[in-house]
């Protein structure tokens, strides 16, 4: 599998810059150099005195090293930096200004709430009816079906994985144990006439774009679920179902990802054969498992027996 090309960020920028002046630096600045390439995120966050003292250098090293490689000090290396950085320090700013107002537990309930009803209104004002189409026949008309999703968008892929299995054979989720190499292994199975469907919202992680990429490469139909056209897995995509997740609280607000995959299954189980049948049949499948307060399951089936073979010796001595 060929590698992604890397995104064009300003921390990039500062890695070349680096790379474009790193034999002229004197040992100190080499230092600075090595740091600030090892913890780009931390370096973003430090101020100047507390990265000089990380790294072991006085604070004018620090700001000398930032002109080295052709900078006008330490603020606009710090700024570039951040500016690398934003989708990823924008959780954790929002959180720190929320944290900042006094709030009761009660005002952060409804907060959030409220939150996850825009997101989820949003996510319906701008379905795009063609792509929720597409979509839908993709999935119906698959031979198989790879779920790619890590972290939180792990839990998501589950949940879809649960909602198309009554409707799709050969769904396979590829968050397991053996994490992202399990789903590079089942790349080589994968082939045309199967669909490979790729979760993933801010911050983003790398393996989901890289096994996405993987799949559009062998010629897999591919079909994601992130949040927008920005997203990194939009350019190995052949249809993508966007949904707003702003959280003022997190990184994503998992709400209206989750509704967007239960309108998506809802959708499938409208348009796949015998649907009614297949749901008929879950149901007695379960039934055993499902309470009923009309039936009294929570004894043991082996206590049943028991009580029955000891009714069965009482009626004999009588």
């Amino acid at each position: 599998m060929s590698a992604i090309p890397e995104p064009s960020t300003e921390a990039a920028t500062i890695a070349i810059r680096i790379g474009r002046v790193r034999p002229t630096l004197t040992r100190s600045h080499q230092q600075m150099a090595d740091y600030v390439l090892a913890h780009p995120l931390q370096a973003a966050t430090m101020p100047i005195d507390e990265l000089a003292a990380a790294v072991g250098v006085s604070i004018a090293t620090a700001n000398r090293f930032a002109r080295a490689i052709g900078l006008d000090g330490y603020p606009m290396l710090r700024a570039e930096l951040v500016r690398g950085f934003e989708a990823m320090l924008a959780p954790i700013e929002k959180m720190r200004i929320k944290l900042e107002k006094p709030s009761s537990i009660g005002d952060v309930f409804a907060a959030a709430l409220e939150e996850s009803q825009r997101n989820i209104a949003a996510t319906r004002e701008a379905l795009d009816p063609a792509a929720c189409e597409a979509a839908v026949q993709a999935i119906v008309g698959a031979r198989r079906i790879y779920l790619a999703g890590f972290g939180a968008s792990g839990w998501l892929a589950g949940l879809l994985q649960r909602g198309l299995d009554a409707h799709c054979d050969g769904v396979h989720l590829l968050a397991g144990v053996a994490g992202a190499s399990y789903g590079a292994r089942m790349l080589p199975r994968m082939g045309e006439e199967d669909l490979f469907i790729a979760i993933s919202y801010p911050r983003y992680l790398t393996d989901t774009v890289v096994l996405a990429h993987g799949a559009y490469e062998r010629g897999v139909k591919v079909l994601a679920l992130t949040d927008g056209l920005h997203s990194p897995l939009v350019p190995f995509a052949h249809w993508c179902l966007f949904a707003q997740t702003e959280n003022q609280y997190a990184a994503n607000s998992e709400s209206s990802a989750l509704a967007m995959i239960e309108a998506l299954t809802s959708a499938v189980a409208h348009q796949a054969k015998e649907s009614v049948k297949t749901a008929a049949r879950m149901t007695e499948a379960v039934l055993p498992w499902l309470h009923d307060s009309s039936r009294t399951r929570l004894a043991p089936r082996s206590a049943d027996a028991a009580g029955k073979k000891g009714d069965a010796k009482a009626t004999g001595r009588g």
